[in-house]
């Protein structure tokens, strides 16, 4: 097969979807690889890296995609990529449709074949290609929390651990799954007193026993996050509904109640958001306010430690590159369920429930 790589150009992305030691194992398994001039140049890997391992290097998106079978990339398709999709490729990458009408009837009109890593899923029912990310993406939110808590960049002038004889910061996670988990272990290691709420008792259980006196956890009934909201420095929405929209859990009059120059940090921005006065922004521009509120909202907040997240998303995805590659999708696909579950769009139509109910669009299953 075919295999293209363009260079991402979402705003301030760096991230690449296949790493040198991706491409070799593909070329390795007898499949062609082409790759956009300076793909990689963001995480420090050279034209010269990707030839050695096998690819063949072009110089413009458009080469990509008409020479290519199977497009891999990290973030979804941008507009002037949409428009160079046709019914013969194969999309394998981030898509977050329901957040994004605009994108899905763009796909739906190239007739593409379009794979959501974030709708992929595995034996235990996790996600194992949004799972990189979510880890990143959760350990990197009380990282930005701490720093947009500081005076200087209009936090409330808040450590997050605080120091003897003063309390540390108050954080809140709403959301007890990979990205809560990993936002709770970097607010416990800085020492921050540290709730995780949830709408499963047995997870909050799990969480309970993994964590024992590190943290608290609580029921997430629509009062108990008004409380959180009102007592906390720093409030981080984790949530996830599989493939739909986030729900949302903190409402413009909770806002109200909290400190001035506290921070929302919003994961779940992917999603549509979980904050109702979320909006999505860029590393470029990542903060704004809201009745002196800061709210960091940022779409691909594992760009921003691209070398990290690449590596660990490679390490996701290059199993089932190979397995479309080696197969075919449809082949793969009918072979492997879980891989069949991240089918999102083909054939014109939406191939995923839960998106096509967010968008409103019909669903019609592959």
């Amino acid at each position: 097969m075919r295999v293209g790589v363009p260079k991402e150009i979402k705003v301030h992305e760096y991230r690449v979807g296949l790493t040198p030691a991706s491409v070799a194992e593909l070329t390795g398994a007898g499949h062609e690889v082409v790759v956009e001039t300076k793909a990689g140049q963001g995480i420090d890997f050279s034209d010269r890296d990707y030839v050695e391992a096998g690819a063949r290097i072009v110089g413009t998106p458009q080469e990509v995609f008409a020479s290519s079978d199977m497009i891999v990339k990290v973030k979804e398709p941008q507009p002037s990529e949409v428009a160079m999709l046709e019914s013969r490729h194969t999309l394998f990458t981030y898509l977050h449709l329901a957040a994004d009408k605009p994108q899905a009837e763009g796909l739906m009109k190239s007739g593409a074949t379009c794979i959501a890593y974030e709708t992929v899923t595995a034996d235990d029912r996790s996600l194992p290609l949004l799972k990189p990310m979510s880890e990143v993406a959760g350990r990197m939110s009380v990282q930005v929390g701490a720093h947009y808590l500081e005076k200087e960049q209009g936090g409330r002038g808040v450590l997050l651990g605080g120091v003897p004889g003063v309390a540390p910061a108050t954080v809140a996670i709403l959301g007890g799954g990979v990205s809560g988990v990993n936002a709770a272990q970097m607010a416990v290691g800085m020492r921050a007193d540290v709730t995780i709420y949830d709408i499963s008792n047995a997870r909050l259980a799990e969480l309970d026993m993994f964590f024992g006196s590190q943290i608290k956890t609580a029921y997430a009934s629509r009062a108990a996050i008004a409380a959180a909201v009102a007592k906390s420095e720093l409030v981080i929405g984790a949530v996830l509904v599989p493939g739909a929209a986030a729900p949302k859990l903190v409402t413009r009059d909770m806002l109200k109640t909290m400190k001035r120059g506290s921070v929302l940090v919003d994961i779940a921005i992917d999603q549509g958001g979980c904050f109702e006065t979320s909006r999505a922004t860029t590393h470029e521009d990542p903060v704004y306010e809201v009745d002196g509120i800061i709210h960091y909202c940022v779409a691909n907040m594992p760009g921003a430690v691209a070398r990290t997240s690449a590596f660990a998303l490679n390490n996701a995805t290059l199993p089932f590159v190979l397995r479309i590659a080696n197969e075919g999708a449809d082949a793969a696909m009918a072979a492997d369920p879980h891989l069949a579950a991240g089918l999102n769009v083909s054939g014109g139509k939406i191939r995923h429930q839960a998106v096509a109910e967010a968008l409103d669009l019909p669903f019609e299953a592959a």
